[in-house]
């Protein structure tokens, strides 16, 4: 199984467990089902310490009512002070749903495999999300506009449902900013909405051009975030146009359930979503029957 490592202060991450009790700082709503939940851990010493790298998730525990991974939307920079985008569908979630800000957490991790997006300096790099898949991509995004003298081109390509599901909306200007090509597309128009409509397909098959190579294939790698349908239908394309399976990563956080390995209901065979994941290069997916 080939999969993008991660390693902090030399140790492979997923075998160590840090634990930390934590604040919720602030609490914004997004949508009508999302919220951004900014976290800070309370030691100074280990807040300092905490390392993470885009892509990878944290345990997120609430006393008295459990706890469940969720990937870290925000920029490795900021060390111990992270966001988590949390959309309300379970027991768990609808009731950090009603928490404000001065909650006491817990927070275990950093955990899991990363987007190797120092490995792509030098390089184009193009990141696609399809509905939540916004949120694990946010923190690679963030990483590549922090460094993006580092980078050559770099493309961001964002779909959705309906227009009032779209997340981040207040930063796509700043993105923009940074010399970034932003396409945001939804399945369903709105009142209001003047962008276009259809599938994210439509926008990267407009990209790739009819049959041609496409001008960003060359030296390019691709970050796709989304519903597991969303894989097959984006990955192809972009195999056709050139670009090969091992420079592109996906992220199977969606399958996570206990985050632990314990549960064995992200299990794909042997290979622990949790565990050996969240994030694969394509050809490793491919490898795995039924991950997509």
């Amino acid at each position: 199984m080939s999969k993008p490592s991660c390693s902090k202060n030399g140790w492979p991450q997923g075998l160590d467990d840090y634990s930390h009790r934590a604040e919720i700082t602030n609490v914004y709503a997004l949508t009508a089902t999302e919220k951004l939940y900014q976290i800070q851990i309370i030691d100074p010493v280990a807040r300092r310490n905490f390392l993470f790298r885009a892509g990878q998730f944290v345990m997120l525990e609430v006393p008295g009512i459990g706890e469940a991974p969720f990937s870290i939307s925000s920029s490795p920079s900021r060390r111990g002070d992270i966001e988590l985008c949390i959309r309300a569908v379970g027991t768990m979630t609808n009731f950090l749903g009603r928490l404000e800000r001065g909650v006491m957490v817990g927070i275990s991790g950093p955990f899991g495999t990363c987007f190797p997006v120092e490995d792509m300096v030098g390089e184009d790099v193009l990141l696609l999300a399809g509905g939540l898949g916004i949120v694990p991509l946010r923190a690679p995004i963030m990483t590549v506009l922090e460094n993006r003298s580092r980078y050559g081109r770099v493309d961001i390509i964002y779909g959705a449902r309906r227009p009032s599901e779209l997340l981040f909306g207040y930063q796509h200007a700043m993105w923009r900013q940074f010399d970034v090509g932003l396409e945001v597309i939804v399945d369903e128009g709105e009142e209001g909405w003047q962008g276009p409509v259809g599938l994210i397909t439509d926008i990267l098959g407009q990209r790739l051009g009819q049959g041609e190579r496409c001008q960003f294939v060359d030296k390019t790698n691709a970050i796709v975030c989304g519903p597991p349908v969303m894989f097959k239908y984006v990955c192809d394309m972009l195999i056709k146009a050139g670009l090969p399976m091992e420079k592109i990563f996906v992220s199977l956080e969606r399958r996570m359930h206990c985050g632990q390995g314990k549960c064995c209901r992200c299990n794909i065979g042997s290979t622990y979503t949790c565990v050996d994941g969240p994030v694969f290069d394509y050809w490793s997916v491919l490898n795995l029957k039924e991950a997509i």
